[in-house]
């Protein structure tokens, strides 16, 4: 190469001076800077498509979800309607006692015959050995050894049926203040709101329509959750997530029966609504 063009050369041409350029190693680094270029314009250009192409297929999606919680409030299980208690016993028929013979005891007093009254007449002593000596006559049965019966006290008269002790440990459905999520109706709705995937039954292909799941679950003594159990399965994952949303909560505040915590099943109605756009 000549002295003149040495200044002005590239550095390839210097290395590669006296060399076999047609052998390829020189064309490969000599456009390498532009296949460079060629290759980051072109994955730019590809992603530049697969975003957009993203976003349409986004934009012309049909359907749209919500979720709505239904009777967030504890649902009212029907009662069982106490039968009347049966009266109570009439009291038994008082039963008098018999009337034994009674002879009137006169003390003995100095009259005239005329003047002896036939109740004050002493009686004679054979006759009053089958009889009872009172201040009164009364005719009656003979005095064999009846014992009067004891003074019966007066009651009421109302028998009182037994107290039966409550199980406590059993499971209510029904007590006098329900199992309550902390904060309430509200705090429970918007907890089912902001944790429950609402988008999930179109995920899953579900056409327009409403998807109600309901699900119970134990509120134990100590407020936390058991026994999580979906009485229904619309389908397209409903059933799973609102199964996982209410298992993965918080502690309740469990329910009260007669001053003391109980164990109480639960009912939550949940409902996927999907609509067309």
């Amino acid at each position: 190469m000549d002295v003149n063009k040495i200044k002005s050369a590239d550095i390839l041409d210097l290395l590669f001076e006296g060399r076999n350029k047609e052998y390829g190693a020189y064309e490969l680094r000599k456009t390498y800077n532009k296949r460079i270029t060629y290759a980051l314009v072109g994955t730019f250009v590809i992603c530049a498509l697969l975003l957009v192409g993203s976003l349409i297929a986004n934009s012309t999606k049909k359907g749209k979800s919500e979720i709505i919680v239904q009777d967030v409030s504890l649902e009212n299980v029907k009662q069982e309607e106490k039968k009347p208690e049966p009266p109570p016993p009439p009291p038994p028929p008082k039963q008098e006692p018999p009337k034994v013979e009674i002879t009137k005891f006169t003390p003995p007093k100095i009259v005239k015959d005329e003047e002896v009254k036939q109740e004050d007449e002493i009686k004679e002593v054979e006759k009053l050995e089958d009889t009872k000596i009172g201040t009164i006559n009364q005719e009656g049965t003979k005095d064999e050894g009846i014992v009067a019966p004891p003074v019966e006290s007066k009651g009421t008269g109302v028998v009182e049926a037994p107290k039966q002790e409550e199980d406590y440990d059993k499971v209510f459905t029904v007590v006098q203040n329900p199992a309550e999520f902390p904060g309430g109706q509200s705090a429970w709705a918007k907890y089912l709101e902001r944790n429950l995937n609402r988008d999930l039954p179109v995920e899953n292909g579900a056409p327009p329509g409403k998807y109600t799941v309901i699900v119970s679950f134990i509120v134990s003594k100590d407020g936390s959750i058991s026994d999580v159990t979906a009485e229904n399965d619309p389908g397209y994952g409903t059933k799973a997530e609102a199964m996982r949303v209410i298992t993965k909560g918080p502690k309740w505040k469990p329910a009260v029966q007669n001053g003391r915590n109980v164990i109480y099943r639960n009912r939550q109605s949940i409902t996927f609504v999907v609509s067309e756009e």
